[in-house]
């Protein structure tokens, strides 16, 4: 009884945890979009925000690592179980980097680059918010994993496509920006696009942990 307690626990933990990534990823998308349209104040509220959900998501990881081992919990798929969230939490820590990085090199964006940008930011965004109801899937109905993470894929990859057309954009259709600026623009692109190969790559964690389960 006392195991199977435990075990609860741990599970709700985890599902804690889902939910600061996925309040972080909304967080963040705010935070970008407050950046674009100079909304100060609330891109400091966004950031302190998220600052905060990356610490609380650091502390509950740390809490299941010490309930999965100590209790000897799902010993079969403790690592596994233990990867997925440090790829998960590895997505918290990038949003809220990247976002701290605007806040201190404030790149100049182009007002004609917004909409772009926000585009982007939500395509990032969807990638992880579908990694979410496929971790929790696994704990409840591992074999509908495979199905709920086709969408993370697919954003992944107009995630890209969109990253690959505003880095063209800018370095072909812009002449008037400066060329350091330009690689600014790049860089700043660059972190919003990489969120959703963080998204892949739990995706792919994810994929193989369910396939183990179903086999």
């Amino acid at each position: 009884m006392l195991l199977f307690r435990h075990a609860n626990k741990s599970i709700e933990l985890i599902d804690n945890f889902l939910n600061l990534v996925d309040q972080g990823v909304i967080i963040f998308k705010e935070g970008v979009r407050n950046y674009l349209y100079n909304n100060r104040e609330n891109f400091l509220d966004n950031l302190r925000t998220l600052s905060a959900l990356e610490t609380e998501a650091d502390i509950i990881k740390r809490q299941t690592e010490n309930i999965l081992y100590t209790q000897s919990l799902m010993p079969q798929l403790r690592g596994d179980i233990l990867k997925l969230l440090e790829e998960l939490d590895n997505i918290l820590d990038m949003a809220k980097t990247s976002l701290f990085q605007f806040d201190v090199e404030v790149p100049f964006i182009p007002a004609e680059l917004n909409q772009d940008l926000i585009k982007l930011t939500e395509l990032s965004g969807a990638a992880i918010e579908s990694v979410v109801p496929a971790a929790r899937a696994y704990f409840r109905d591992p074999e509908s994993v495979k199905e709920k993470l086709h969408r993370v894929y697919l954003y992944e990859k107009e995630a890209d496509k969109l990253a690959d057309a505003i880095k063209r954009r800018v370095f072909q259709e812009m002449p008037d920006i400066k060329l350091s600026e330009k690689f600014h623009l790049r860089y700043f692109t660059l972190h919003i696009e990489t969120l959703s190969d963080a998204a892949e790559k739990a995706a792919d964690v994810l994929s193989i942990m369910a396939i183990k389960r179903t086999i």
